[in-house]
C-alpha cells in the first residue's frame, strides 16, 4: 500500500449512487439537492440517512421541520443534478428552474418526484454532527417506485453521471 492524501485516496469511492434530497421551508416551498453521502441506516424500521454540509440551505430546513423526501434521479436527471448541485436554493427556486413535476407526499410536506426511480418519505428520528456535516437518519413513512424508470444514477467522478448497465 501507498500511503497519499485523504483526497487522492477517497477518489476510490466511485461510483457512488447520488440521491435527491427534497425539503420544504415553512411555508412548505420545496427546495431539492444532489447529495452523494446516503445509506440504508436500518430495515425494521426501514430507515434512510443522509449527510448534509452545515452550510446547506437543506441543513436549515430539515433541522427546522424534520423531514425530507430521498429522491433517485433517472438517467435523464443528469442535467437537473448538476443545475441543482450547483446554486443554492436560499437565492434560486430550482424546482421552477428545472420544471420538475412533482406529487403530493402522503406523509411529509415536501413532494415527491414524479420522474424518479423512487422516492421515500422520511421524518428525522436522529442527527449526528460529524465534523462539518449533520447525518440526519429518517423513518421511511412512505416508499413509491416508477413504473417507467428502473436505473437510478451513479455519480463516477468529475462531473460524470450515468447509470450502472445489469
Amino acid at each position: 500500500m501507498l500511503m497519499v492524501s485523504w483526497s487522492e485516496a477517497i477518489k476510490r469511492k466511485y461510483p457512488e449512487p447520488v440521491v435527491f434530497v427534497i425539503s420544504c421551508d415553512g411555508e412548505g416551498k420545496p427546495n431539492i439537492m444532489p447529495a452523494g453521502w446516503s445509506m440504508i441506516t436500518s430495515a425494521e424500521p426501514p430507515m434512510l440517512a443522509v449527510s448534509i454540509s452545515h452550510k446547506n440551505y437543506t441543513h436549515d430546513l430539515i433541522e427546522e421541520n424534520g423531514e425530507f423526501v430521498i429522491a433517485f434521479p433517472n438517467r435523464e436527471m443528469i442535467d437537473v443534478v448538476k443545475y441543482t448541485g450547483s446554486c443554492s436554493g436560499r437565492r434560486v427556486d430550482k424546482f421552477s428552474h428545472c420544471r420538475l413535476v412533482t406529487l403530493k407526499s402522503r406523509f411529509v410536506r415536501p413532494p415527491l418526484i414524479k420522474d424518479a426511480v423512487a422516492c421515500f418519505e422520511c421524518k428525522v428520528k436522529g442527527k449526528l454532527v460529524t465534523g462539518d456535516h449533520t447525518i440526519f437518519a429518517g423513518e421511511v413513512l412512505a416508499s413509491y417506485i416508477s413504473e417507467k424508470y428502473k436505473s437510478r444514477l451513479y455519480n463516477f467522478g468529475d462531473g460524470d453521471f450515468r447509470i450502472i448497465q445489469k
